[in-house]
């Protein structure tokens, strides 16, 4: 069983007054930085580690959120063919949590994330082939500008969103079953209605920053803020 890298603190911070940073998943870094990398030190108490420890912490976030879609991965029947490989960057990934301040540091950490996001890549694909042929999916470019577009009961199955800008897009009762939803930016996105099951690299933070209802369709490991039941 791997371990939970997701942070549940996400799903109250809207209703602490910080709607803003519901869109930031620290996805286990904070507690490891703390609690690991300097045995319970608290920043406040010793000053002289401060410095440090914000520079620690960045890097932590980036090194857990790999682990994160990792893990995932890990856990998808479609992924199977790579599994090994997945397995190989997970353990490695998780080994480079455990360094020095020092060493974690001095990490590349972006030839360290374009490793991973081969694999991760790779197993967005093997999921998404099932409905590679969904032409309106298709036309959807990851990383796209899509803030505001109207895709209210559109087809998206399998799409690549990939880092695509969906800020306040209408998703409402859109089939986005099997889609990457990797860095996707949702903030007040409406996805009412929508079905998201099955979609992959999709975080609690991601959805917290939407808007949907009851009725919106979610992956079994989120679930429904308490918001879109008001």
């Amino acid at each position: 069983m791997q371990a939970d890298y997701r942070c549940s603190i996400h799903s109250s911070l809207r209703e602490k007054g910080f709607r803003g940073c519901t869109v930031y998943e620290c996805f286990g870094a904070g507690q490891k930085v703390s609690q690991i990398t300097y045995d319970g030190n608290d920043w406040r108490e010793h000053p002289e580690i401060a410095n440090e420890m914000f520079d620690v912490f960045p890097v932590m976030q980036q090194l857990h959120e790999m682990l994160s879609y990792l893990d995932e991965a890990l856990h998808l029947e479609e992924a199977k063919p790579i599994h090994e490989k997945l397995q190989a960057a997970f353990e490695e990934t998780e080994s480079l949590t455990y360094l020095n301040p020092t060493s974690i540091m001095e990490l590349d950490i972006p030839a360290h994330r374009a490793g991973v996001n081969e694999l991760l890549l790779q197993t967005s694909e093997l999921v998404r082939r099932k409905v590679s042929n969904n032409k309106q999916a298709n036309k959807l470019i990851r990383g796209r500008d899509l803030i505001g577009a109207k895709l209210k009961g559109a087809d998206l199955k399998g799409a690549n969103l990939r880092g695509a800008l969906l800020i306040a897009a209408d998703l409402r009762n859109a089939d986005l079953r099997m889609s990457d939803f990797i860095g996707a930016d949702l903030r007040d996105a409406n996805l009412s209605g929508a079905n998201l099951t099955g979609s992959i690299f999709l975080t609690q933070a991601q959805v917290n920053s939407a808007n949907g209802d009851r009725n919106t369709r979610l992956p079994a490991s989120l679930k429904i803020p308490n918001h879109w039941l008001i």
